[in-house]
């Protein structure tokens, strides 16, 4: 039987292991705030809680992150692996927090408290840059030398790239057509309405043309695997900033419905990347490879380049905006926190 101790232990394990959202800790301090507040589940009984507090975990991340969390079911259950927080473990943090008064609830949100205050501070540089300033290398280090974001680098290293090929592709003011030959014109009359409605293309108007985008996907799923971003001209495009296998290479071209891939990453990882993908026989479907010192380069010419007094604030606003809306609530003390009075709990063993 585990004891407190093991409790923390095990805990510990899953706030170092969450990324900046802490996505799962919430979930745990979520539960036990309804053990001690309600009474009205087990926390042995593991049907009671496991697809339910869910719900209670969104319910406070919206306030707190201004999103909730959008990974597998498969995954949010792995939290009740015998290796995460199994009910017996669960179990002894309720007791815990049950003789605190909220001990490990506050514990919880404590450790989340000081990792958006470190994430503040990182942020802080970007908020604070002008085109003059804003040094992209440096940026991302702040993240690489402070161990309790690393684990958010993927998000910021997938905006700093959608940032730059976004303002990019709205300086260009790049266009994208749609059309279709004059000898598939009978076909197009018969499905007129189908070309209308998905194509924007009918017999009296047989081409299109649109601005080009980016768009980003949103979150990406815990095995940082699948879609980032994807164009309305074609490529999709996948960032990898962490050490690639070949388990994660074949993933990357096989969950993405494309046979033009665009793949960022760092540049030590290029010719690895290069020789997995060939390996597995799908180099073919790779548009291009683009890598960390390419996306220095492309930011100083942006920001201190020939036309940067037309790009380079455009850019560093873009940045801003990326980040206030991934995350939101980065310097303020949500008031759902506030009215439960964690501050008051100074327990020493949970401190």
């Amino acid at each position: 039987m585990p004891n407190k101790n093991d409790a923390k232990v095990a805990l510990d394990k899953i706030i170092k292991k969450s990324r900046i959202h802490l996505y799962k800790p919430i979930q745990i301090a979520e539960i036990l705030y309804r053990i001690r507040t309600y009474n009205d589940i087990n926390p042995l009984n593991l049907e009671d809680y496991r697809t339910k507090s869910r719900a209670w975990r969104d319910a406070i991340c919206q306030p707190l992150l201004g999103q909730c969390c959008t990974s597998s079911s498969r995954f949010q259950d792995n939290l009740f692996d015998y290796n995460a927080i199994p009910p017996l473990v669960l179990n002894e943090l309720s007791k815990e927090n049950i003789r605190t008064n909220g001990g490990v609830e506050a514990y919880i949100y404590r450790r989340f408290i000081n990792k958006h205050t470190q994430l503040s501070n990182a942020l802080s540089y970007c908020f604070e840059a002008t085109p003059d300033t804003f040094n992209v290398k440096q940026f991302i280090d702040l993240f690489w030398n402070e161990p309790g974001l690393k684990r958010s680098l993927d998000k910021i290293y997938e905006i700093i790239v959608y940032s730059l090929f976004s303002t990019l592709v709205q300086t260009l003011n790049l266009q994208v057509e749609i059309s279709i030959s004059e000898k598939y014109y009978n076909i197009l009359t018969e499905f007129e309405d189908f070309t209308q409605k998905v194509m924007c293309l009918d017999i009296s108007n047989t081409s299109h043309i649109q601005d080009a985008k980016i768009y980003r996907v949103g979150v990406t799923n815990a095995a940082d695997r699948g879609l980032d971003m994807y164009s309305n001209w074609g490529p999709a495009i996948q960032v990898k900033h962490l050490s690639l296998d070949v388990s994660l290479a074949e993933n990357i071209v096989s969950d993405i419905s494309s046979d033009r891939i665009v793949i960022v990453c760092k540049s030590a990882e290029k010719d690895i990347i290069v020789s997995l993908l060939t390996q597995i026989g799908w180099r073919s479907h790779i548009q291009s490879i683009v890598t960390e010192d390419d996306l220095i380069a492309w930011y100083e010419k942006a920001l201190h380049g020939n036309y940067s007094d037309i790009i380079g604030s455009n850019l560093i606003s873009c940045l801003c905006d990326e980040i206030s809306n991934e995350f939101p609530s980065v310097n303020n003390i949500p008031d759902i926190l506030k009215q439960r009075h964690y501050e008051k709990i100074t327990d020493s063993f949970w401190t």
